[in-house]
């Protein structure tokens, strides 16, 4: 009877184990998420852990606990949301420049705001500098790879000059004065877009 037990038992304990695993996974999930929601909504001397919690539906020490305070936090959802747009920005083939910059367009629609706020505060917070010198960084990546074709043909100062063009048109900031200050809507911004990448990369 003791060895029928010995499985069952031992079955019971690692499912419990599953489950508290799973649960502790799902309310570091929950913590990013509503962590991520503040970080582009306020200022980074704004937020506070109180704040993130209440959205999260758990306790500041719960936060502090997981991720050692805001410092940590801003961090780990910085990672976390890094990861999760660059799969989806890094999802057109190399030279398909019509969905890279559907896909761009909504990366923008989404979060462009949020970015925007963060590029105003840089200088104000090393970890904010980090983080958009880290998206600086990747924009350039996304250009190299979305126009490879066109720069694969460049060598030297025109080759750089030509990247510096792309990743100026492509810039959020183009997407704020077209979209938000003249009030373009989003349709017509991808084709000023486009429009203006032509006679860099001819048709898109």
């Amino acid at each position: 009877m003791e060895n029928d037990k010995e499985p069952s038992e031992t079955a019971t304990r690692s499912y419990r184990m599953q489950a508290r695993a799973q649960s502790a996974a799902e309310t570091g999930e929950r913590i990013l998420d509503a962590a991520v929601q503040v970080f582009y909504e306020k200022p980074m001397d704004h937020i506070a852990l109180d704040e993130v919690a209440r959205r999260a539906g758990v306790s500041v020490q719960t936060v502090i606990r997981r991720y050692g305070g805001k410092e940590g936090l801003f961090t780990a959802a910085a990672e976390r949301e890094y990861k999760r747009i660059a799969s989806h920005r890094d999802q057109p083939e190399a030279g398909d420049v019509a969905e890279a910059l559907r896909i761009l367009l909504d990366h923008y629609e989404e979060v462009g705001n949020g970015v925007l706020r963060m590029l105003a505060e840089e200088h104000r917070t090393i970890a904010v500098r980090e983080l958009v010198d880290q998206g600086r960084k990747y924009h350039q990546m996304w250009c190299e790879r979305v126009f490879s074709p066109v720069l694969a043909v460049l060598q030297g100062e025109e080759r750089e000059r030509r990247l510096a063009q792309l990743f100026a048109i492509t810039d959020v900031y183009i997407w704020q004065l077209l979209r938000r200050h003249r009030g373009m809507s989003r349709s017509q911004t991808e084709l000023a877009l486009r429009e203006l990448l032509q006679p860099l990369i001819g048709g898109t």
